[in-house]
């Protein structure tokens, strides 16, 4: 008898073992915004009340672990799309998407709304692929021919005040503005995001950080006509690596010192990164006026330059095309930034170039393994009050005081 209830008691656990797997699994649900939500993928019809819908479901859905707005193949048009949170018992949701997301093809209509997709204090959220076509090129062109024209949306996809996020294999293309923007958000990776927008094109940085902790940025692939990836106040903690960039405007952080009461930017490192034909290469840009912000613990790790205008630039005397420059004197302390095994070449003759604040000079400088060229000569190297030292291999020599 004593034989018996051992079997039934292990028999039990083990279906009991079973049937919670099972529950676990079972946890996860489907939302199809086709066939339950009626989106239509012609590419003519408007679908945000169908986007918006299948995310309020997803995020009320009770007795579920996790749920998955799936975008099936074709084109979907969506006017300016808010996914708010909180959702219901912390649920989290995966946008899979097959197929591509237009923005309204009157830009004008996205130009007085300053975002197109937007997630606002959501957490654990995933894209996974798909490609969002702001289609930009007409704003492009108007603005280009000074022309009275919208500002245009903003950002093509924005995350804000968020937490718990994953963006894989997303396509963006033809922002009107910013393609991907981060701004006060924790725990972000991005991986294999693909960037395109013409070399021309005004304003669209692939993707910019503000406000953030803990954002990777794996294996993105950037075309665009601003930075491929900016960096802006208050971000800390954040991982760039095995990024190709060009056309564009190189990595920058900044630009800082735009207000005087501004965070600081802290603990950047950028790794395994190629810039080719870009204006810049590895950029750190404040404007010239009264600061308490800061950049500190910044590592510049394997880069190659091929045919970059700037390929190493502090310029801390930042004013875009010299207009209302406000010729003044950088406040922002820059610190404790690290250059190693950068190569290539430099398509101006000045291939490394620190003009840092005569008030608060640039502190502990380094450089490591640099190679640079300009039209297979030594490049030049100037410095305005920067300090640090330089070990290894360095050329252009370098004019670190120190």
């Amino acid at each position: 008898m004593m034989k018996l209830s051992s079997s039934i008691a292990c028999f039990w656990y083990v279906f009991m073992i079973i049937i919670s797997l099972y529950s676990v699994e079972a946890r996860e649900v489907v939302y199809n915004v086709v066939t339950k939500f009626g989106a239509n993928p012609n590419g003519k019809t408007d679908t945000t009340n169908s986007f918006l819908n299948a995310w309020k479901t997803a995020c009320n859905s009770a007795g579920y672990n996790s749920a998955i707005i799936y975008v099936p193949r074709g084109k979907y048009v969506l006017n300016q799309a808010i996914f708010k949170g909180q959702c219901k018992n912390n649920i989290y949701i995966t946008f899979q998407i097959d197929g591509i997301l237009l923005s309204p093809k009157d830009y004008s209509v996205l130009g007085k709304t300053g975002k197109w997709i937007a997630f606002e204090d959501v957490s654990r959220v995933s894209i996974k692929g798909g490609t969002i076509d702001a289609r930009g090129m007409a704003l492009w062109s108007c603005k280009l021919a000074e022309k009275k024209c919208p500002a245009g949306a903003t950002q093509s996809l924005l995350f804000s005040n968020s937490k718990d996020i994953t963006i894989t294999g997303l396509t963006s293309i033809n922002s009107q503005m910013f393609h991907i923007v981060i701004n006060g958000c924790q725990n972000v990776h991005m991986e294999g995001v693909k960037v395109k927008a013409s070399g021309t094109s005004p304003n669209t940085d692939g993707i910019h950080v503000q406000s953030s902790t803990n954002v990777n940025i794996i294996g993105a692939t950037i075309m665009t006509g601003d930075d491929c990836i900016s960096i802006g106040p208050g971000t800390f903690h954040l991982w760039i690596e095995k990024v190709v960039c060009g056309p564009g405007h190189g990595i920058s952080i900044g630009s800082l010192g735009k207000g005087f009461d501004e965070p600081g930017v802290q603990n950047v490192t950028v790794k395994s990164v190629t810039f080719s034909n870009t204006e810049n290469g590895l950029r750190i840009k404040t404007w010239g006026r009264p600061s308490d912000g800061f950049v500190r613990g910044v590592n510049f790790q394997g880069a190659r330059m091929n045919n970059v205008n700037n390929p190493i630039i502090i310029d801390q005397n930042y004013c875009p095309h010299n207009e209302d420059c406000p010729d003044q004197i950088s406040g922002v302390q820059i610190s404790d930034v690290h250059y190693k095994d950068i190569s290539g070449t430099s398509a101006t003759r000045v291939a490394v170039n620190f003009d840092c604040s005569s008030k608060n000079p640039c502190k502990r400088i380094t450089l490591e393994n640099v190679k640079l060229t300009y039209r297979n000569q030594p490049a030049h190297a100037t410095c305005i009050n920067a300090d640090g030292s330089a070990s290894g291999f360095v050329e252009p020599a370098s004019c670190l005081s120190w």
